[in-house]
């Protein structure tokens, strides 16, 4: 595996170089086994660029390129340019949530610099030919910080009432709470309105695919609509 790159620079340029290239190309020259699909192997494309580029925090809290605050995030794309599917930020809490400010939370630490990677997503490509895009180094605008922290507020505020059963998909501007768990057999504790612990799906915070396709469509000066 590549060392970690030093700087901003080089990881941009790791980046640049896998552009054009499928994932036949990249798992071969990581060594790593090509799953038939991704229904089972979600994190797959991930874990395919992070070997490339080097880095080094795999699922822990803190951004993948700690050292130079930079997270890592592949963003499959359909035939008409846009996002097939919402972007996960990171897992919510669920107890211990009170005090808990949006300048401390886990979601703008982790969001604070991005490095998308776009990446061919329509099923019908199968996974060896599907190629990797150009990327784009990302960092919320005053606007998108707001709408970012304006939901993060109205969410959290749910799970401190003790109302996170209440949430929907449809909550949130840019960003959207819902289940996070591989199979329902597993659970966390959360509180109830009246104080009680009781068991409940782990949740997620994930940015809707609106939110991501207008941060494509700025960079690459496309009309979003």
């Amino acid at each position: 595996m590549p060392l970690a790159p030093k700087t901003e620079q080089e990881l941009l340029q790791r980046a640049q170089q896998l552009a054009g290239q499928t994932f036949y190309q990249l798992a071969q020259q990581a060594n790593i086994a090509i799953p038939d699909d991704l229904t089972r192997e979600k994190g797959w494309v991930g874990q395919l660029l992070e070997w490339h580029l080097g880095a080094e925090a795999g699922s822990k809290p803190q951004p993948d390129f700690e050292h130079l605050g930079i997270e890592l995030k592949s963003l499959p794309i359909g035939y008409n340019g846009k996002p097939l599917e919402t972007t996960f930020v990171c897992v919510a809490p669920l107890t211990g949530v009170q005090g808990l400010t949006w300048q401390a939370s886990h979601v703008k630490h982790k969001l604070a610099k991005v490095l998308w990677i776009p990446v061919e997503g329509e099923r019908e490509i199968p996974l060896a030919e599907r190629r990797v895009g150009l990327p784009l180094l990302w960092s919320p605008n005053q606007e998108e910080q707001q709408q970012l922290q304006q939901d993060w507020e109205e969410l959290m505020e749910f799970i401190v009432l003790g109302r996170v059963e209440e949430i929907t998909a449809k909550h949130g501007e840019v960003m959207q709470l819902r289940p996070k768990a591989a199979n329902s057999k597993v659970v966390t504790e959360a509180y109830s309105a009246s104080g009680q612990p009781f068991k409940t799906l782990p949740r997620g915070f994930y940015l809707r695919t609106q939110f991501t396709a207008n941060i494509l469509a700025r960079h690459l000066n496309l009309p979003n609509n």
